[in-house]
């Protein structure tokens, strides 16, 4: 009897810990008092998707995103740590709290919101398509019945299975491998957003950006996990405050001014205030 007594406390007390365990991962996020009480703010990003989020000849971690990670940082009075994220698990990193804020690039779309929080854009976007230029793609009905090289996770992605069923897609994991499949010739064109795949094809003679502009405009959010409310806050305060100040726009001619050229205009992707 005693045994059987002892055996049933302890399955009661392990039960009591996964209780206690599911509560604390449902509400698994640091909140903005736990961040600042912490020392350092933990901020996914890409790592080579040049010019927003990669890591340079140095080692060091550079682009239009990373100079936005370490303003936030910086105006909360804490560290910045980087996690280097792929498109596939941004989601993922913010549900499993891996990561207090997501800054890679990250369009808002509805679906993706029922899963994260959205802050104020910083950012404009369309899809475009790069190709080779001897066998440029210029139209999107162009690419039925051939392959069409995207990441994994991407809006991308989802725009051509919701809207071009022909279209052969060949997914990866990462932007790297994506236009090194696109430079092996193993699709006919790569889509991603407009602004990096012209960043790209600048940076690599012999390719184009054929399609310039497809789908709806979007705008680039930071997210954080859902409910994580006091950090949601605090980011919109700061993009409001930061677009005082034209901070988007001095992070345009710091970090993507020399991809773009002298004539492009800023005005075509900087979003100041968190206002469209």
């Amino acid at each position: 009897m005693k045994m059987k007594r002892f055996v049933k406390v302890i399955a009661l007390a392990l039960a009591l810990v996964l209780v206690l365990a599911s509560a604390a991962a449902a509400d698994g996020f640091r909140t903005l008092d736990e961040v600042k009480e912490s020392g350092k703010i933990v901020i996914g990003l890409f790592h080579d998707k040049k010019p927003f989020g990669y890591v340079d000849e140095n080692g060091e971690y550079q682009g239009y995103d990373v100079y936005l990670a370490r303003r936030l940082a910086e105006d909360l009075g804490v560290e910045l740590e980087i996690v280097a994220v792929d498109a596939p698990n941004r989601i993922e990193f913010l549900q499993s709290f891996k990561v207090d804020v997501i800054l890679a690039n990250f369009t808002y779309t509805e679906e993706r919101a029922e899963q994260v929080d959205f802050a104020k854009p910083y950012m404009k976007v369309a899809l475009g398509v790069v190709s080779p230029e001897n066998a440029l793609i210029t139209e999107a009905e162009q690419l039925n019945g051939k392959k069409l090289i995207v990441s994994k996770g991407t809006t991308a992605e989802t725009y051509f299975e919701k809207n071009y069923p022909d279209v052969q897609l060949v997914k990866y994991d990462s932007y790297t491998d994506a236009y090194l499949g696109l430079l092996d010739g193993r699709g006919d064109g790569l889509s991603t957003d407009n602004t990096e795949v012209l960043a790209w094809a600048i940076e690599n003679p012999g390719f184009a950006v054929g399609i310039d502009s497809l789908g709806d405009l979007d705008t680039i959010n930071p997210a954080v996990s859902k409910g994580n409310e006091t950090l949601l806050a605090w980011i919109n305060e700061e993009i409001v405050k930061l677009g005082e100040e034209n901070f988007f726009h001095a992070d345009y001619e710091a970090t993507l001014r020399e991809t773009y050229g002298e004539d492009a205009d800023a005005d075509a992707l900087v979003v100041e205030g968190g206002e469209i």
